[in-house]
């Protein structure tokens, strides 16, 4: 319980900080675009630096060379298991790399503003039109030279599987915008706070982006194998690597 008290004290550190931070980033950003882009990400990653190791998280990163490098776009596409997946991932991303979150975290008075500084979107899944925009603006994002991450699952995968069952539709933004999707799997994200919510345990994660799938010029037969082709590579690395966990636990 310690350890979530810290970050909630952490947290309203962060609140009052922000009041400060999202004015000058957006006074910089009026001259100087990138500088804001560039100083938003590195704030919000420290943060979260300072988060998972409040938090206890040892992370073990692979396959950081398969990230993209400044100016190229790609479709990050990763499994969620936990709540903590998208702050061990963002540690790592690179700058203009916008997530696909739920229309609800819209709601959430300055976390929201420093979601759209850097380029994430707000998907409603029970509107078609809005979600619609969603994706057409992600695309669009792409096109631009920034990268998108989604978790196609829409929710939290509380079961034993690798993943749940994609939402139709999850690849079109790398479809449409013919960039390269990235596997992202996480394995073992729900061990620090779901599986003992509402405390935070010390835990060993393995974040692994995986080599790109190129999605240029697929034929009618390939884009209907795409879905199942990500699905297996994620599948295949998340059980690889939790059992690597499993070995260093015994």
């Amino acid at each position: 319980m310690i350890r979530l008290i810290l970050i909630v004290i952490f947290a309203i550190i962060i609140f009052f900080a922000s009041l400060i931070m999202l004015p000058v980033f957006w006074l910089i950003g009026k001259f100087n675009q990138d500088a804001k882009d560039r100083g938003s990400l590195r704030f919000v990653q420290g943060v979260f630096k300072v988060v998972l190791f409040l938090s206890g998280v040892t992370t073990t990163v692979k396959g950081l060379e398969n990230l993209p490098k400044d100016g190229e776009a790609v479709l990050f596409v990763g499994n969620h298991h936990g709540f903590f997946d998208t702050i061990i991932s963002y540690t790592y991303m690179k700058p203009r790399t916008g997530f696909v979150a739920k229309k609800e975290i819209e709601k959430v008075p300055l976390l929201n503003i420093w979601m759209k500084y850097l380029y994430c979107l707000f998907l409603d899944r029970d509107n078609m039109r809005e979600g619609l925009k969603t994706i057409l603006q992600a695309i669009d994002y792409v096109k631009n030279g920034i990268s998108i991450c989604i978790f196609p699952e829409g929710t939290r995968n509380r079961t034993d599987a690798p993943l749940l069952e994609f939402h139709a539709g999850s690849l079109k933004i790398a479809e449409k915008a013919q960039c390269p999707i990235v596997p992202m799997t996480i394995a073992n994200a729900e061990q620090i706070f779901e599986a003992h919510s509402p405390c935070i345990r010390k835990t060993k994660v393995i974040i692994e982006y995986g080599e790109p799938i190129e999605t240029k010029n697929l034929d009618r037969t390939q884009q209907k194998a795409l879905t199942s082709q990500v699905v297996a590579r994620i599948s295949e690395t998340y059980e690889k690597n939790m059992k690597l966990l499993s070995g260093e636990n015994k």
